[in-house]
């Protein structure tokens, strides 16, 4: 197949091109559908990256591709499944799609909070709620307590 193509965005301004080279197929059988074929046709697919050595990424977008899938990385390689459809074909598209949706989404920045405070608006409500709350607590007392 050809090299995968990831489209850009946020993080890649001008998308990613990931090798076929470095890209590693495997092929198994898959349970589910299949008719008579299922236990002879190799149709699911693991699609695996080394995302330690790939020259897609440079050392930025490496960093935080690394961090964002720590806990879906076997080292620094991932590794894609797909069986979902009766075609090896169709299961080999599917992952390749599944793989550059992940590395599109692990690829950008984190926003970065800006703290705002509360509008003098809110805190006037706010205060005015508490001395209502306040009142209406005062007035359940019996008259002698005060």
């Amino acid at each position: 197949m050809d090299d995968l193509r990831v489209p850009p965005g946020p993080g890649a301004p001008h998308g990613l091109r990931v090798p076929a080279a470095e890209l590693f197929e495997q092929f198994a059988r898959a349970s589910g559908p299949g008719g008579q074929g299922v236990n002879t046709t190799d149709s699911r697919v693991q699609l695996s990256l080394d995302l330690g050595t790939t020259t897609a990424l440079d050392e930025v977008q490496r960093e935080r591709v690394l961090a964002r899938l720590a806990d879906r990385l076997t080292g620094t390689v991932i590794t894609i499944d797909a069986s979902e459809h009766r075609s090896q074909w169709r299961n080999r598209t599917a992952a390749r799609q599944r793989l550059a949706a992940l590395l599109r989404d692990a690829v950008v920045p984190a926003l970065v909070r800006r703290p705002t405070r509360p509008t003098r608006g809110s805190q006037r409500r706010r205060l005015d709620a508490k001395r209502q709350r306040a009142d209406v607590k005062r007035h359940r007392r019996r008259p002698g307590a005060d």
